[in-house]
């Protein structure tokens, strides 16, 4: 490996560090950003319905961006809009101000999100063995320092913006600072007619199952960073403090998951890392369900880390094995159902919580992450260049940095 290669390893990380952290400190205030702002409860599913489709957008328009921006131009501006609008979520006076600030927040994070996975599979890529799970461990990383910021303001009674500064002043010129050494990977143009065939229909029809387990998996990640908080306080009976712990139990655990991830799909593969993935959160969904104190439902929630964990990582490695010479284009789409699956997620579990009752809602992510096995064999290498340490570094990549642009 190449100085080169390491920094921009360690460069993407941070990002992904970051994001984490400004993610988390959004999703586990959202009792906090409701009360601040006055958003009555048939309200907010709005509000956290408008930040995937905006963000959905943001996606498709980096899809079409990339054939001219490489991606670490756009994921080096991106994030700190995202951090920007974080703090203005938490420093506005009044309705039409929160509606802005998660506008801007959605827009940007569809193009973060989307630029950052494309630079993360063309280093996995490049160094020729399974690296994805790591910088998504790096995320939950950060999501814990999210979430336990939260926790210190919801203890405190601070400020939402009091809470917001502090990390927005110390990691937004920190990324950019590390965005000078992110490393891009194959320049080549992205055209439709390059990837599995002669038309966009084509790549769908192949892409289609790591697009539904796309959306399965963030179908309940979103049903825990949107409802975790809310579903403990309300129907568990906890505190509004201990309410920040459910999201910070879960990514705790996803961290713990994602760590050890990457060795176990050198070891035995990714069909059965993403078999055993999607069992595990289902058994999480149901004892959230039946959980009868604030304590089990914890149990609940350390169980849905360790099982969803690997999903969202594998998937975008997958989509990359597709594609080998239009990666970005394919997760560019891919991220898309990312945002698909919050979209029906939060409304889903609020729709059915209002009109049955919250614990039945907690059975139908369960039910979707079952059903991720029936398509567990779109993980597998039979296109695999680059999964399992089977492929050298490409060196044409090796000493491409952003820097060098």
């Amino acid at each position: 490996m190449t100085d080169v290669l390491r920094r921009g390893r360690a460069s993407l990380a941070f990002s992904f560090f970051t994001q984490g952290a400004t993610f988390a400190l959004l999703v586990t205030r959202i009792p906090a950003i409701q009360d601040r702002y006055g958003v009555s409860d048939a309200l907010l599913p709005v509000f956290l319905a408008a930040v995937p489709i905006l963000a959905g957008v943001g996606s498709v328009t980096t899809e079409q961006l990339v054939k001219r921006i490489r991606p670490s131009r756009l994921l080096r501006w991106s994030q700190p809009v995202v951090m920007l609008a974080l703090l203005g979520a938490g420093a506005g006076g009044n309705m039409a101000e929160l509606a802005v600030s998660l506008a801007a927040f959605g827009l940007a994070v569809g193009a973060l999100d989307a630029s950052m996975n494309m630079l993360g599979v063309s280093l996995q890529r490049t160094y020729g063995r399974s690296i994805m799970l790591s910088f998504h461990a790096v995320y939950s990383l950060g999501g814990i320092l999210g979430a336990s910021l939260a926790w210190v303001g919801a203890h405190w009674h601070l400020a939402l913006w009091v809470s917001y500064l502090p990390v927005v002043a110390v990691l937004l010129p920190a990324a950019l600072v590390g965005s000078r050494w992110y490393v891009d990977g194959d320049p080549a143009p992205v055209e439709d007619g390059a990837v599995g065939g002669a038309g966009g229909g084509v790549v769908f029809k192949v892409l289609l199952p790591l697009c539904l387990v796309m959306t399965f998996a963030y179908i309940g990640d979103s049903t825990v960073s949107n409802w975790s908080a809310k579903y403990l306080k309300d129907v568990l009976g906890s505190s509004e403090q201990l309410a920040t712990v459910p999201y910070n139990v879960y990514m705790v655990t996803t961290l713990v998951g994602r760590g050890i991830g990457d060795f176990g799909v050198r070891r035995f593969g990714a069909v059965p890392v993403v078999r055993l993935g999607a069992v595990v959160a289902a058994v999480g969904f149901a004892v959230v369900a039946g959980a009868p104190g604030a304590w089990v439902g914890m149990v609940g929630f350390t169980l849905l880390g360790l099982g969803l964990c690997v999903l969202v990582p594998q998937t975008f490695a997958a989509a990359g094995r597709l594609f080998p010479g239009a990666s970005d284009a394919a997760i560019a789409r891919l991220n898309i159902f990312n945002y698909v699956g919050f979209l029906i997620g939060s409304p889903l579990v609020g729709a059915l919580g209002d009109a049955w009752s919250y614990r039945g809602a907690m059975l139908v992510p369960m039910v979707l992450v079952l059903v991720t096995l029936v398509y567990a064999r779109s993980f597998a290498t039979r296109s695999d260049r680059y999964g399992g340490g089977h492929e050298r570094p490409r060196t044409a990549d090796v000493g491409r940095g952003s820097n060098g642009l």
